[in-house]
Order: structure tokens, then sequence, then C-alpha cells
């Protein structure tokens, strides 16, 4: 069930990038809630929910957004992996994972997704490392709060349904 959970957040989470996030965009900086989330639910839950939500958001966002289909994908795949990379070796520093990981990988998405993007697309252009220190920086904000509190509230319902019952 977790999975279809995940497949569905990201499709969520996917028609708000499409929709929503142009409004909520502070200057040059855009959130990217199908990164943060994936990211985030990464090191909350694991890296099969993770890439779950990394592929099914990457296929919304491409067929949403008229880009190559699965760049998206692949560049979320990497991002979650990188999260469960990060995660892996602090199992007790869970909770500032992902205050480290989504910035980190925020721009590590960026480059991949623009890279594959211009080279698929005849006549893209490729921006300038510095234009993506804006989203990285506006992600880094969003996970800074959001990323402890997914960690700390999926931590808690694991271990109220883990508990032993006497």
């Amino acid at each position: 069930m977790g999975l279809l959970f995940a497949a569905i957040g990201a499709t969520v989470a996917a028609l708000l990038e499409a929709s929503v996030v142009p409004y909520i965009a502070a200057g040059d900086a855009a959130p990217h809630p199908v990164l943060l989330g994936g990211v985030i639910w990464t090191i909350a839950a694991g890296i099969d929910r993770g890439v779950t939500w990394a592929f099914v958001g990457g296929l919304v966002l491409d067929s949403l957004l008229g880009r190559p289909l699965g760049g998206t994908s692949f560049a979320l795949l990497v991002a979650v992996g990188g999260a469960a990379l990060i995660a892996r070796p602090f199992p007790r520093l869970r909770l500032v994972a992902p205050v480290l990981a989504v910035p980190i990988l925020s721009l590590v998405y960026s480059v991949i997704q623009v890279g594959i993007t211009a080279a698929l697309q005849p006549g893209a252009a490729y921006p300038g490392f510095g234009a993506f220190l804006p989203d990285a920086l506006y992600d880094g904000l969003i996970g800074m709060f959001v990323g402890p509190l997914a960690v700390t509230l999926h931590d808690r319902r694991a271990a109220t349904t883990e508990r032993a019952e006497w």
C-alpha cells in the first residue's frame, strides 16, 4: 500500500509543480515539489518508495510540461539515489539529512534535467550554473522545515504500528 501512496503523492506533486509553482515563484527561484517529496520520502520511508515517487512523478511531469519522456524520471532517480546514499550511513541523524540533502540534490537534479533537455531538444539553451542556485536555495528552505517534520511523523507512525501489544 505504501508504493501506491507514493505514486499518488508523486502525481499530486507533479500536478502542483505544473500548475501552482509558477505562481509561487520568488523572482527566478521556483520550488520543485516532486524533487522535494522524492528526496524527503526516500530519507523518511526508504528507497523503494522514493524510486516509485521519482519514476511516476517524472513521467507525469514530462507528459504535462512537454519535456522529453523519461528525462525528468532519470534526473529524479539520480536525486533519490543520492538521498538514499546520504541517509544510509547516518541513521541517527535522519532529522538532519533532509536539510543537507535537499539543496545539494536540487542542484544535481537541475543540472541533469537541463543537460538532458538540451541534448534531446534541438535549440535548447543551457544556462550557467548560477541559474540553478536560487531554485536550490528555495528547495533547501522548504526542505529545512518539511523534511524533519516528515521524518518525525513517519518514525512516530512506524513506532506505533510496530509496538508489541501485551
